[in-house]
């Protein structure tokens, strides 16, 4: 991604933390992080996908682009599953209009399959993310493309309080991964719950 969008993607990211809590949702205290030390969740994450893309893998030959209709999302024993749609930054941020029933590509991260960072983000609510709370490493999460394809990964990472600053996990990483996103709670300081899964090998 050029400057300018990484500059832009992190500041809608940073709104993006505020907006998908749901109203009346009543506060859960969100599980202390059991996957990552303090240090790791303070700082951006793991040494090992926070290296600069020249010195990780081959960057990948895809480009980041929107996602087309008909994926799916599905984490099996969190019972998630949601369709997959296009981010939009003006209607997700700017008009606070996330719509509900669905997880959203964050524009300008690649999409599954694509051998890079594919960034998800959607409600903090009953039937959308709201499980995602309850993720832990070894969960399968399933990314089933239009013409039937499963893409499958495996949580490895949980970060539940994750600064609302900290933008690095837009990044592209030079290997396969998801990373998904939803909210902690309605105030702009609430940290956010990050979850990432790398592609499993068969």
């Amino acid at each position: 991604m050029s400057n300018r969008l990484l500059t832009v993607s992190a500041v809608l990211l940073i709104a993006l933390g505020v907006w998908l809590m749901a109203p009346g949702v009543p506060q859960v205290a969100v599980p202390p992080a059991t996957t990552a030390t303090p240090s790791a969740i303070a700082a951006s994450g793991p040494p090992a996908t926070r290296v600069p893309a020249e010195a990780s893998a081959p960057a990948p030959s895809a480009v980041p682009r929107a996602i087309p209709d008909g994926y799916r999302v599905q984490i099996p024993r969190l019972g998630i599953d949601l369709p997959l749609r296009e981010g939009d930054s003006a209607r997700d941020v700017v008009n606070q209009q996330t719509p509900e029933h669905a997880a959203f590509h964050f524009p300008g991260t690649y999409l599954p399959g694509d051998g890079d960072n594919s960034y998800f983000y959607a409600h903090a609510r009953t039937g959308m993310f709201l499980s995602l709370w309850n993720a832990r490493e070894g969960d399968e999460v399933v990314i089933v493309a239009p013409d039937g394809t499963q893409l499958v990964y495996v949580v490895s990472e949980v970060h539940p309080r994750i600064p609302p600053t900290e933008t690095s996990w837009l990044d592209p990483t030079g290997s396969e991964r998801l990373t998904l996103q939803t909210s902690t709670g309605p105030r702009p300081g609430d940290p956010r719950f990050i979850v990432v899964a790398v592609r499993k090998t068969p």
